[in-house]
């Protein structure tokens, strides 16, 4: 039994609950949890927790990255290529340099209103639900503050309808498909996002990243190696633990912040990485002024 992470590279048209359903069938095993949504259309990083690791989702750091194509003069229901059209305008001379004027409205802590078609709950009915009965309308949509941290242009092709290739960096929450056509409304042409692909999430890049051909050969050769439970929690503060205090916290008592060895840096996040005098990674805490809470403990000393 696995128990750790497994950062898969998505294929395009299937969902992360997809991505789960495949890694049961290839693993054999069923506790599988994934990190967070990813549009069906879009590829790239999707973070998998697997057995026991499945407790930590939770602490995963904020943050993603994308690669986008953005096409001018196309509006579409859904804000992306997949949709239907609703309306089509011929752009030829639009240029980068005006595109370049509107990116920075798209920087820093923006509001934005979600895609009809996303998962977002209204009354207690997903969006897409009310979208596909047309029984919502756009000021029916909560409107959503979310942060943009980076905006960079990779590329521009031009022609009748134009293409913005772009690179975006992100806090959780964010729409690139709102991002997409919101600057083609600044701009009078309208826009879609053609492709997607994340490079980034919560701790997890590209270069870690396994197709599932990747993982299921590698399983055939008996050769696959999940990424430590602990991966992408280094942000997190780090406490060791003498014997006594590991056998103690792993029996769910509190430990005194006062009484932890004088080697453990300063502990300045809300939650902290436990491990004990031999660096094994035991599970997390909650810091409170009584001291190191367990809230999930991995590795239980019996």
């Amino acid at each position: 039994m696995f128990n750790g992470f497994i950062s898969i590279d998505k294929p395009p048209i299937i969902t992360a609950h997809d991505c789960v359903s495949n890694l049961r069938k290839i693993l054999k095993q069923k506790k599988i949890g994934h990190g967070g949504t990813l549009d069906p259309m879009a590829t790239g990083v999707l973070p998998i927790a697997v057995g026991n690791a499945t407790r930590l989702l939770r602490f995963l750091p904020e943050g993603k990255a994308y690669n986008a194509k953005i096409r001018f003069g196309i509006v579409t229901n859904t804000d992306d290529i997949t949709g239907e059209v609703i309306s089509d305008h011929l752009c030829p001379n639009l240029t980068l340099a005006e595109v370049e004027k509107y990116l920075p409205l798209f920087q820093g802590k923006i509001t934005q209103r979600p895609p009809a078609f996303s998962a977002i709950q209204v009354n207690g009915k997903r969006l897409y639900d009310l979208a596909r009965r047309g029984e919502i309308n756009e000021s029916d949509i909560p409107m959503r503050e979310v942060e943009i941290t980076e905006i960079k242009v990779l590329g521009w092709t031009e022609g009748d309808y134009p293409e913005l290739d772009v690179a975006i960096a992100c806090g959780s929450g964010t729409y690139i498909r709102s991002i997409a056509r919101d600057l083609g409304e600044k701009l009078g042409y309208g826009a879609t996002l053609s492709s997607l692909r994340r490079t980034y999430s919560n701790g997890f890049d590209l270069e870690a990243s396994l197709t599932f051909d990747q993982v299921a050969e590698l399983m055939r050769s008996q050769s696959l190696k999940v990424l430590a439970p602990d991966h992408g929690l280094h942000f997190l503060s780090e406490v060791l633990l003498d014997i006594d205090q590991t056998k103690r916290w792993c029996m769910g008592q509190v430990i005194a912040i006062k009484d932890i060895p004088t080697e453990n840096e300063n502990i300045n996040s809300q939650y902290a990485r436990m491990y004990d005098c031999d660096q094994n990674f035991l599970g997390v805490s909650e810091v409170m002024e009584s001291g190191l809470q367990p809230i999930v403990v991995l590795n239980p000393i019996n």
